[in-house]
């Protein structure tokens, strides 16, 4: 059952009606029965559910010396790069023969897969277990106090599946890896929620994913890896990527899930000029193609934009690669995630944006997070994570000298232009012409075509 407009309305009403009459302890009562209720979570038939187990030692996965083996020379996090990829067809072979049932990926599932495997999440090498799982959800660090944003969970509503099965998972005809359950558990979605995303209400979107498309049972879960998905594009793994980057200058990080425009190109370009920055720095521009909000671009159309831009700009600066990440929308904890992930694909530096991986309420359209609240976290963070955050500049684009902060152009009393996303992707829609100040023609094209 899926919640429709009209339920989570009276929901909240009655919710509402409740907490002003019991304060705190009606707040706690609706929560629960927020994440409780029958019919909130989505039965998926053969489907496997993340559960996180991050493994330190439980396997002797691969790993990489970061001097030898690798141009850009930043550590990995944790100190060395995860890879749990076997090599050969006889190891393969090896491995699916002790599986004794099989399991279709999500593909929430099958980004959080991917990057376990290849080393995006190091240090971990399984989907987290309880003691793990709660670690992280309370501390934001694993267990032995490595700083780690958000859980990397297996989730299920099988009442078959136990801890000593090994499982074979799937991606259509595809094998991926195997997992090797270590234990289950029921998690505490409501305390998730609030830790990681600072609110427990549907209305957020990364809520409501825990609450309706996770199953009811997490499990822990050691990784052996398979095979890479095939997808219409590729992600380069993070040793893949390292071996792309030069070496011996700072690497900066750009992330986004959005097709990019004139102003957030000219945000990460400028971004090599920061003083945090040094003499030579180049740019990766890495965005997230994996399962995001529902009202946003399809990850293939957005990755189309993106190569037509990076064809047209040909930046020698820039460097382009491509993330299977799917977004919780967790604000100042998902900046940490992201931070720490681009640390393993080698960046030494991370842009952060106002209200970064923020979301807004889906009923009253206030922002669950401040503008500057991941900075802020970022840089509170950022000697634990071994990454420099790098503030992005407000720009505005102005008639007299196009692109300028928007403090110079209030100082200068210059003629700014805007163009919000709303009328954008009205004019998108209606085929008008777009402003080349706003967004770049090639980007235009492949928009009108495919969305």
């Amino acid at each position: 059952l899926q919640l429709t407009p009209a339920i989570h309305s009276c929901c909240r009403l009655e919710i509402r009606k409740i907490t002003m009459k019991l304060a705190i302890a009606a707040i706690a009562l609706a929560t629960t029965t927020a994440f409780t209720a029958p019919g909130v979570f989505v039965s998926r038939s053969a489907a496997v559910s993340p559960i996180n187990n991050a493994a330190f030692g439980l396997s002797s996965p691969r790993v990489m010396n970061t001097q030898l083996d690798m141009a850009a020379t930043q550590t990995p996090h944790g100190g060395t790069l995860v890879d749990l990829m076997l090599k050969t067809d006889e190891e393969k072979e090896a491995a699916i023969a002790k599986c004794t049932t099989e399991l279709q990926l999500t593909p929430r599932q099958l980004c959080d897969t991917e990057l376990i495997m290849n080393g995006a999440f190091s240090p971990i090498t399984s989907f987290m277990d309880e003691a793990t799982y709660n670690h992280v959800v309370e501390n934001m660090e694993l267990p032995d106090g490595t700083i780690f944003g958000l859980p990397v969970v297996f989730d299920t509503d099988s009442e078959d599946l136990q801890p000593g099965m090994t499982v074979l998972l799937k991606d259509g005809d595809r094998d991926i890896a195997t997992i090797e359950f270590t234990d289950k558990f029921l998690p505490n979605k409501p305390l998730e929620c609030k830790k990681c995303y600072g609110t427990s209400e549907l209305e957020h979107p990364g809520a409501l994913m825990v609450a309706t498309e996770r199953g009811k049972y997490y499990m822990g879960g050691k990784i052996t890896g398979l095979n890479l998905p095939v997808r219409d594009f590729v992600c380069a793994t993070p040793a893949e990527v390292r071996e792309s980057l030069p070496a011996d200058v700072d690497v900066v990080a750009f992330q986004c899930r959005n097709p990019v425009h004139r102003a957030h190109y000219e945000l990460f370009t400028r971004a090599l000029d920061a003083p945090e920055v040094g003499e030579g720095g180049v740019v990766l521009v890495h965005p997230t193609c994996g399962p995001t909000q529902a009202d946003d671009i399809p990850g293939v159309v957005r990755y189309k934009t993106y190569e037509v831009l990076k064809e047209e700009t040909a930046n020698p600066r820039t460097s382009w690669a491509y993330l299977p990440y799917s977004m919780h929308m967790a604000g100042p904890r998902e900046a940490i995630q992201h931070m720490m992930i681009r640390k393993n694909y080698g960046c030494t530096h991370f842009i952060i944006g106002r209200d970064m991986a923020g979301s807004k309420s889906s009923v009253t359209g206030e922002d669950y997070y401040g503008a500057y609240e991941a900075q802020d976290t970022a840089k509170a963070n950022a000697e634990k994570l071994g990454v420099t955050p790098v503030p992005s500049l407000n720009l505005v684009y102005t008639e007299e000298e196009g692109f300028v902060t928007a403090d110079e152009a209030e100082e200068r009393n210059l003629s700014k232009r805007n163009l919000s996303g709303t009328k954008f992707r009205k004019m998108l829609r209606g085929g008008e012409d777009i402003p080349e100040w706003f967004a770049f023609k090639s980007v235009v094209d492949v928009l009108r075509e495919n969305v």
